[in-house]
């Protein structure tokens, strides 16, 4: 007697197709054997631990003073409209450390009372989180060589 092949008397019928109930779409179809996100966030969440910081370098006491400096000088020459290139931390929000950030553009005034620098475009930057200055109006005073 010969093996018979499992299934081999429904193999060749047509499959049912209701009349009452409409066919589902491929995408309906798929998202039924979608996989079954049991923690949901996770993949978040190591991308988020992936993510590196820099941790706050402390300046010296002499390159805080030279920063002063440039800002008084960047104070006084308000009207000249000089190029500025602002390097400051800015402490990320959701874990430890942060980023050094370069900003160029042109300072609109300071704000010695709340410490902060307003470029023209109105970003606000905390004048203790400013690591560095730099600027052409610092060499034509010669304060940079």
């Amino acid at each position: 007697m010969a093996d018979k092949f499992p299934y081999e008397d429904i193999i060749n019928i047509p499959r049912h197709i209701s009349k009452t109930h409409p066919q589902a779409s491929m995408a309906d179809r798929a998202a039924r054997f979608s996989p079954f996100a049991a923690i949901s966030g996770y993949e978040e969440m190591v991308k988020e631990a992936a993510r590196v910081t820099e941790e706050r370098v402390e300046i010296t006491d002499a390159a805080k003073e030279l920063l002063n400096e440039k800002l008084n000088m960047i104070a006084g020459h308000l009207n000249e409209e000089h190029e500025v290139t602002i390097t400051y931390f800015e402490p990320d929000k959701k874990k430890s450390g942060g980023a050094y950030i370069s900003v160029t553009g042109t300072v609109k005034r300071i704000d010695e009372l709340k410490r902060i620098v307003i470029m023209k475009n109105n970003k606000k930057i905390k004048i203790d989180d400013i690591s560095a200055l730099d600027s052409e109006l610092f060499y034509s005073l010669g304060v940079e060589e």
